[in-house]
């Protein structure tokens, strides 16, 4: 089954910060259909949720809470990195000036079969590989 949608990591972010409960409340709401299968997110999008979560965030999370957020998100569908993602995330860099990790994102959306890409860090509106993003928090 290919996933119209992908969640970029900061939307999975916001699903944990009570800080911005407005952007939670939003968030929490993407990550429940997520796991139903309605979205799809990349390895990448679960190493940054971790590394975020565990070192970045205002009060980080324990590694036990951490693994259960994993557990949770199990059922996501979940694109792996491989070398031809990397060239295709440095296509992505050479012809929109992304970042490569962007690009990354980029990559693993348009193998997917994603037609939208669900970000609050790309640009709204854009189209990237014919992917548009969308700011699900504007």
């Amino acid at each position: 089954m290919s996933a119209a949608e992908f969640l970029d990591t900061n939307v999975l972010v916001y699903a944990y910060d009570d800080g911005a409960p407005q952007k939670q409340s939003i968030a929490r709401e993407y990550v429940k259909r997520a796991a139903a299968g309605e979205y799809v997110i990349s390895a990448q999008v679960l190493a940054e949720l971790s590394t975020t979560l565990l070192h970045r965030f205002r009060v980080p999370m324990t590694p036990d809470k951490m693994i259960r957020i994993l557990d949770a998100l199990s059922t996501v569908r979940v694109v792996h990195l491989d070398e031809e993602l990397v060239r295709r995330a440095v296509e992505a860099h050479l012809q929109y000036g992304v970042h490569f990790y962007d690009g990354m994102i980029l990559a693993a959306a348009e193998r997917a079969g994603c037609r939208r890409i669900l970000s609050e860090d790309l640009n709204a509106g854009q189209e990237y590989f014919g992917i548009k993003v969308e700011n699900p928090f504007a």
